[in-house]
């Protein structure tokens, strides 16, 4: 049984004014999607959103505040590192059916909830890939310089999030990163990790539930990043 309400009138409106136009069902999976989302939560840990209208707010009308900057740089090919219980990608997923997105998750059991959900849901254009971002992040043949957009939301610090996000941006495409009230500090902080990464910020939007930080990447990441597993946590560049 879904415990989840159908989607409050408040968050309907606020998609709306963002100019999202959902689809006739779409809600109704999103529902399906934090219904699931919260009955694993208590095996996997997956969210420390445990009240349903709170989720609807946090979850769904945080991660839709992506599909302006994803719509305007025309991204077909995504990818969400760190996807976690599938935030923002499978709500992005459901929103923007026209585009591929890839869930980059490195825990098994996050990762096999995820491919669980996308089956139920019956999302063709999504997929799971259980692997470290330090990983993924330096194969040349299906990752690196792969996607128009890279998105990710309560990863890390940026001045860490940004080395595990921008090598999977084309030259030229975009990083859009969920950040939260401290992300002028953040972008000051990671300022030397972006130089090196040939990575530069060129906005920071406010939102109802958040801050979105745009990222550009003009020329192609240095070859040596992102470094072993491990190590931009453990030594970020900045």
């Amino acid at each position: 049984m879904n415990d989840v309400p159908p989607i409050p009138a408040a968050v309907a409106e606020a998609i709306a004014a963002m100019g999202i136009e959902l689809d006739a069902g779409d809600a109704e999976r999103m529902r399906a999607y934090l219904g699931a989302l919260l009955a694993a939560n208590e095996r996997c840990n997956l969210t420390a959103v445990t009240d349903p209208a709170e989720a609807w707010v946090r979850h769904v009308q945080d991660s839709l505040t992506l599909v302006p900057f994803l719509a305007s740089a025309d991204a077909k090919r995504v990818i969400d590192v760190g996807s976690g219980g599938g935030l923002p990608g499978l709500p992005l997923a459901i929103a923007m059916p026209d585009a591929r997105f890839t869930l980059l998750e490195a825990t098994g059991k996050k990762a096999a909830f995820l491919e669980e959900t996308i089956a139920a849901l019956g999302l063709p254009n999504a997929r799971v890939v259980n692997e470290r971002a330090e990983v993924a992040g330096q194969d040349h043949h299906a990752h690196r310089a792969h996607y128009d957009a890279v998105v990710a939301r309560a990863v890390a610090r940026l001045n860490t999030l940004a080395e595990l996000t921008v090598p999977f941006a084309r030259e030229g495409g975009a990083v859009l990163l969920i950040k939260g009230q401290q992300a002028e500090a953040e972008v000051a902080e990671a300022k030397q990790s972006l130089y090196r990464l040939h990575a530069q910020v060129v906005d920071l939007h406010r939102t109802a539930t958040g801050t979105v930080v745009v990222i550009e990447t003009p020329r192609a990441t240095p070859r040596s990043y992102p470094r072993a597993p491990g190590e931009p946590k453990r030594k970020p560049l900045a």
